[in-house]
């Protein structure tokens, strides 16, 4: 359960804001979004590869 502690006179939109930042973070919508099609472990594993791949890409570049 998130809770969203509020200040004495804190606007209601702020508050709103916190909590939508706190619920974007736990990953709920993202978890729902990826169970909602299944991924065969194959193809899951070459993207994982390919992302890796890139970010070493982009380190190689920056250094």
């Amino acid at each position: 359960m998130i809770v969203v502690p509020l200040k004495e006179g804190e606007n209601i939109e702020k508050a709103l804001k916190k909590f939508k930042r706190k619920f974007e973070k736990t990953g709920v919508v993202k978890e729902l979004r990826s169970r909602q099609a299944f991924i065969k472990p194959s193809v899951v594993k070459r993207k994982k590869n390919e992302r890796a791949a890139y970010v070493l890409q982009l380190q190689i570049a920056e250094e």
